[in-house]
């Protein structure tokens, strides 16, 4: 009786093993999800604040720059353009791969607008 649940012995271990790349995977696939919600926030975020600069005659790009993180700052494109009585700004940011900094997966955009208070006063 004794012999047979020692062939069992070292079982655990090796099926730990076996599940480690399995759940590594799942923490990065995790981590990637992560990085794509936070670079949708800083995008949007980054729009707002360059259309409400635009909206009062300040710099629209400078202050979308002045939102985002280091990582993200490197491949921001910022356009604001004025019409119609509304300023509206566009800000592409890519998303990394795992480490912010990193090569990009794919753009994000975010767009935003507000009334431009530049114009004539009634």
């Amino acid at each position: 009786m004794r012999a047979h649940r020692d062939d069992d012995r070292g079982q655990v271990a090796v099926e730990f093993l076996g599940m480690v790349p399995l759940i590594l995977l799942t923490l990065a696939l995790l981590w990637q999800v992560v990085l794509v919600g936070y670079t949708y926030t800083l995008a949007g975020n980054a729009a707002d604040e360059a259309a409400r600069s635009g909206a009062v005659g300040d710099d629209c790009g400078e202050a979308a720059k002045r939102h985002l993180d280091g990582a993200w700052l490197d491949g921001a494109e910022v356009s604001c353009s004025p019409g119609e009585g509304m300023v509206t700004a566009v800000v592409t940011l890519r998303v990394p791969v795992l480490v912010p900094g990193v090569g990009g997966l794919f753009p994000v955009e975010a767009k935003a607008a507000a009334v431009d208070e530049t114009g004539p006063t009634p």
